[in-house]
């Protein structure tokens, strides 16, 4: 019992040591909270300049992405211009090397005085009818025949003539009519491009086969100035005859 009480027992000069010093420790971490609230405003304000500062930065690299985003879209338009995505397919058609496809509905017969295995050559004049339809856009007339009257139909068409190799009609048909037979009947696919109809001969007086009326050749110009449409054509060609 003895040993415990002494244990417990503090004389009075240190427990009053003891309590200065808890005192002290007290004041002092007072004073450090008090610099540390009067540090705060400052410290608050350096914050919200660096925040305002980083948020500029921010909104400039996001006006700078958004514009890079934005030339690159139109770079990629213009790298996609011949053969964007959008651009259908046609897997009953053959597709040749210079990039136009075909299918023969009819072939035709030799000519008399040309041999069965002869083709059509530069200087070659040959007549043809012909119907164009911009297929890659719900398939709309500018060249047809027969059907109701009016719009492209509002006149009897005549026969096209031209020389081959003269470069009077788009490269695709031309290639197209190549290797066709007279009596031959053809429907080919020429997609938008070198293989079609130049962007600088816009009336088709240069470069041919020229939609017959006016209401064709608007419905014709309309896809083919237009790139956010499929602007592939469709021909359907028929050969009278090789002179």
């Amino acid at each position: 019992l003895l040993s415990i009480t002494t244990k417990a027992f503090k004389p009075p000069s240190l427990l009053q040591q003891s309590q200065r010093l808890h005192v002290s420790s007290l004041s002092a971490a007072t004073n450090n909270n008090d610099d540390d609230t009067t540090s705060t405003p400052t410290m608050s304000r350096r914050s919200a300049l660096r925040t305002v500062t980083s948020a500029s930065g921010l909104a400039s690299g996001l006006l700078l992405s958004s514009a890079n985003t934005r030339d690159r879209r139109a770079n990629a338009e213009d790298s996609s211009m011949y053969s964007p995505k959008f651009v259908q397919a046609y897997e009953d058609f053959i597709l040749t090397e210079e990039g136009w496809s075909y299918k023969d509905v009819k072939v035709g017969a030799s000519q008399t005085g040309r041999g069965d295995g002869e083709l059509i050559k530069d200087g070659d004049r040959v007549v043809f009818d012909w119907s164009g339809y911009t297929i890659g856009y719900f398939g709309r007339p500018f060249e047809a025949k027969g059907g109701p009257q009016g719009g492209a139909f509002d006149k009897e068409l005549d026969f096209a003539r031209t020389v081959i190799g003269s470069h009077t009609i788009i490269p695709g048909l031309e290639c197209a009519l190549r290797t066709m037979k007279p009596g031959g009947i053809r429907q080919v696919i020429i997609p938008y491009g070198p293989l079609s109809y130049p962007d600088y001969d816009l009336e088709h007086e240069k470069v041919g086969p020229k939609p017959a009326t006016f209401s064709g050749q608007r419905a014709l110009n309309f896809v083919l100035e237009n790139p956010r449409v499929d602007r592939t054509l469709l021909f359907n060609v028929k050969l009278i005859r090789v002179d």
